[in-house]
């Protein structure tokens, strides 16, 4: 499967950078169709009242594998988290006192099935345990995971058993050719025109992305237009929302900015001030990791 170069979804806070959260590209270049990142804690940490933090989640059109793993305690939790068409806010639990570090390997969502044992059906907005549907990688890497410390040596012996797999993987080339089409209309597409570009019935290529990713085109088609006015949001100095209604086939501004609070839960500037804050948290945080 190919990188789609030009589309890097964002979360929330994209600058966020600290001893809990760190995100690492794939060093494969196999692997990058596939994955957006790898991300955790760099190293294992005590959690205290201080440490503990709530996250906003957006929709991304990515799915997660997420590792918990408490040196303390001597145990590792796994869960697969599916994707999400609605935001919420994730609060850490961890026991005070408790060394503890985190190992997530972010997948975009039309990708992960090449390594799952089940189709995606019936994962939207939902959380399980691992082993219900990677269980092969699950039994190959979670005793790795206290052997290695850090998110690097993390990242290595997942890229190595990911690319593995992905070598006696059969993949769905109409299923690609659709989610590369809605990426380069920038989910601005209709279902009809998608469909017939893809040459196929709009109900066969619902079952297939109810099958492979959880959702629909229709649906997967909005959160990839949110996505990409979310990236421009934070990365042009200049945005203008009148401008952006066009680019992306919104039909009025209040449409664009109610999808938009739909999605993220805030207006732009409430979202946009969030984000930065995180930034300017980094110096802050990368100073803390270095004196470690």
């Amino acid at each position: 499967m190919k990188k789609h170069t030009y589309y890097m979804p964002l979360t929330a806070a994209p600058f966020k950078r600290s001893e809990k959260y760190w995100e690492l590209l794939p060093q494969k270049a196999e692997l990058t169709g596939y994955i957006r990142c790898f991300w955790g804690s760099g190293q294992p940490y005590v959690q205290t009242g201080e440490t503990a933090d709530s996250t906003l989640v957006i929709p991304d059109t990515c799915v997660d594998i997420i590792y918990y793993i408490d040196d303390t305690a001597n145990t590792v939790t796994g869960g697969f988290c599916g994707i999400n068409d609605t935001s919420f806010w994730h609060y850490d639990n961890a026991d005070d006192g408790h060394r503890v570090s985190v190992f997530a390997i972010r997948f975009f969502a039309w990708g992960v099935y090449c390594f799952s044992e089940d189709s995606m059906k019936d994962t939207r907005n939902g959380f399980e345990d691992v082993q219900a549907r990677f269980r092969w990688l699950d039994n190959a890497l979670r005793q790795q995971l206290f052997e290695k410390r850090s998110l690097e040596e993390r990242c290595a012996v997942a890229e190595a058993l990911l690319l593995a797999r992905l070598s006696h993987t059969r993949q769905n080339d109409m299923l690609s050719a659709a989610a590369r089409r809605i990426i380069f209309h920038r989910g601005a597409q209709s279902i009809s025109e998608l469909t017939r570009e893809c040459f196929v019935s709009s109900r066969h290529l619902e079952r297939l992305f109810h099958e492979y990713i959880g959702i629909t085109p229709k649906k997967l088609s909005s959160i990839v237009r949110f996505q990409f006015l979310w990236n421009e949001i934070l990365q042009n100095p200049i945005f203008q929302v009148l401008d952006a209604v066009s680019k992306y086939g919104y039909t009025d501004q209040s449409h664009l900015l109610r999808e938009f609070k739909r999605y993220h839960t805030m207006d732009i500037q409430a979202a946009r001030l969030h984000a930065c804050r995180q930034a300017c948290n980094n110096v802050e945080n990368i100073q803390d990791i270095s004196d470690k």
